[in-house]
């Protein structure tokens, strides 16, 4: 029955490990183990000093702390007249796997509980007054009555409670796992916090490399701007400092020319007319100066950018296709730059490099570090796929383009933009984009696409590499009927 097997485990529990008697003056050692005070010290007369018979654990100090809860325990087992059977059993050592186990034949206690008012066996569980009852308890002889209670019996009771407290242990699992949930969802807040905070510096350093170069390129057009001015200044005031002493010079000059033409003597006044006509024509005409407007008044925000294009990292690279990957029906272009679907086949050795019969391309240049960005011009062809795939991709049969096979990419079918995840996801593009931005980062593990008409976002891959990357190419086959036009490797330099 129930509640004999739960007085049978508490008797045991009150038992010596050694002597397997309920406890005589127990002691508690180190490791929560507890024994009679003259069993420990009998033990340890003929095994290690200081070590525990059930976990074998030695034991730094030897002294040895009375349980005084135990003992009141055992104490009340033994008025209760608890009358144990015994049986055989052995104690093992868990932790020394060479040490003996200590065998002790004992007989285990049959339990029985009895009532310290009745002296009766205690089958019966007073659920109002929470205690365990005889049945002489029922009718209230010799002391308090329990006869209106509610009872019941004890292996009953304990089905009960223990339903009880699993329904309390199963609410309190469910609350355990809200405030976990609760607790992740505050770390996942803290760290999309982190992530923030270390993109906003990023921003930061970013524009403030920009704003450097803005801002040394317009303190060197003022500074140039004034220096300018000094010279033209400059010069200008020698001219006009040679202007007042050329009029001082003709007016002087006309005083004698007018004393002169007083004079009679006509030859005479020929004679200098002559030789004033001459000092004049030797004169030098003075000029003023003007700034170069063409410098400092032309398409000043596109010359700079044109020179900012050579400070940005990574500013759009202008790749090189590689003839070995292209599908035999794929026309290159000579300079390596564009491919278009060509209308057969051509004759090209078959090489383990080259794609079939997928009708794809990769560049030359493959990345392991670092970021990169390009561009393709795909005009306005109804098909295409672009991106980034690992180098030991498939490149023959079919091919399921997601990066668990080492593909990062994007297309373009029957009006419709995709990413090639699984399942696939649609991409929301507001104008169709007639060029391609592939952004590639190879330490972060991110591959981005953008409309590169007005650099807005496409679509993000989040992964880690591990081999070599490639940038992925392909017309596609003729577009359905629809218009179909090359994939174009663009560069900055090149807009």
């Amino acid at each position: 029955m129930a509640w004999k097997e739960q007085a049978e485990s508490l008797t045991e529990y009150l038992n010596c490990p050694i002597c397997l008697e309920l406890f005589n003056q127990p002691v508690i050692l180190d490791c929560g183990h507890n024994f009679c005070q003259a069993c420990i010290q009998l033990y340890w007369e003929d095994e290690q000093r200081n070590s525990c018979p059930e976990c074998c654990k030695v034991l730094r100090g030897s002294s040895l702390r009375v349980n005084r809860a135990l003992a009141n325990l055992a104490d009340k087992a033994r008025n209760l007249k608890l009358a144990p059977a015994k049986k055989e059993r052995s104690l093992p050592c868990p932790e020394r796997q060479d040490a003996p186990s200590l065998l002790v034949t004992i007989k285990e206690p049959e339990v029985k509980l009895y009532c310290a008012e009745h002296q009766e066996e205690l089958k019966l569980f007073c659920e109002t007054d929470k205690e365990l009852i005889c049945v002489m308890c029922l009718d209230g002889r010799g002391g308090r009555s329990h006869k209106f209670h509610n009872f019941m019996l004890i292996h009953e009771a304990v089905t009960k409670y223990k339903d009880k407290l699993k329904s309390s242990l199963d609410l309190l699992r469910q609350k355990v796992a809200v405030l976990e949930a609760k607790l992740k969802e505050k770390q996942d807040i803290s760290e999309i916090g982190d992530k923030s905070t270390g993109l906003q510096n990023r921003i930061s350093s970013e524009f403030a490399k920009m704003h450097q170069f803005l801002d040394s390129k317009e303190e060197g057009l003022i500074r140039e701007l004034k220096d300018q001015e000094e010279n033209i200044s400059e010069t200008m005031e020698k001219n006009l400092q040679e202007i007042h002493e050329h009029l001082d010079s003709i007016q002087q000059k006309l005083a004698r020319l007018h004393a002169k033409m007083d004079q009679k003597e006509t030859f005479s006044f020929l004679e200098e007319e002559a030789c004033r006509q001459n000092s004049e024509d030797n004169h030098h005409m003075l000029t003023s100066g003007n700034l170069p407007l063409g410098i400092f008044k032309g398409p000043l925000q596109y010359t700079v950018w044109k020179q900012l294009i050579d400070t940005i990292s990574p500013a759009p690279t202008c790749l090189t296709l590689d003839p070995n990957t292209a599908h035999s029906w794929l026309i290159l272009s000579d300079d390596l730059t564009s491919v278009r679907y060509g209308d057969k086949g051509q004759l090209l050795p078959e090489t383990p490099e080259r794609f079939y019969p997928c009708v794809c391309v990769l560049a030359s240049e493959g990345f392991t570090s670092g970021k990169h960005y390009w561009e393709v011009e795909v005009g306005d062809s109804a098909e295409w796929d672009l991106g980034v795939v690992a180098e030991s991709i498939n490149r023959k049969g079919d091919i399921t383009a997601m990066p668990e096979a080492g593909y990062w990419i994007v297309w373009l079918r029957r009006s419709e933009y995709k990413a090639g995840t699984l399942p696939r996801t649609r991409l929301a593009v507001s104008a169709k984009p007639k060029m391609i931005g592939v952004y590639l980062d190879y330490e972060e593990g991110q591959v981005s696409f953008y409309n590169a008409d007005n650099m807005s976002h496409l679509h993000t891959f989040s992964d880690i590499f591990t081999e070599r990357l490639f940038p992925f190419f392909s017309p596609c086959l003729n577009g359905r009927g629809k218009a179909t036009e090359p994939l174009k490797i663009c560069s900055a330099k090149g807009h």
